[in-house]
């Protein structure tokens, strides 16, 4: 199984992030890494980010502004 993050602007199109997205072997790892990771995906312009798992969605999308309530600043 891979969880994979899709980094999307407001509108829902995809948003470069200056990095390709990761693959990851757990749904934990993959919301560690976006918990550690959202302030720099904000700076490279990524609003919102969904997750999937092995290409079918689980959740999102999910605002990376802290200001948009406390799921984003959690995420």
């Amino acid at each position: 199984m891979a969880w994979t993050w899709r980094f999307e602007k407001a509108d829902g199109t995809e948003a470069g992030a200056g990095t390709d997205p990761e693959d990851f072997s757990t749904q934990g790892d993959a919301e560690s890494w976006i918990g550690e990771e959202w302030k720099s995906l904000l700076d490279c312009g990524v609003d919102q980010v969904t997750l999937f798992e092995d290409g079918a969605k689980v959740y999102g999308p999910m605002s990376l502004h802290a200001d948009e309530g406390a799921e984003g600043a959690e995420a």
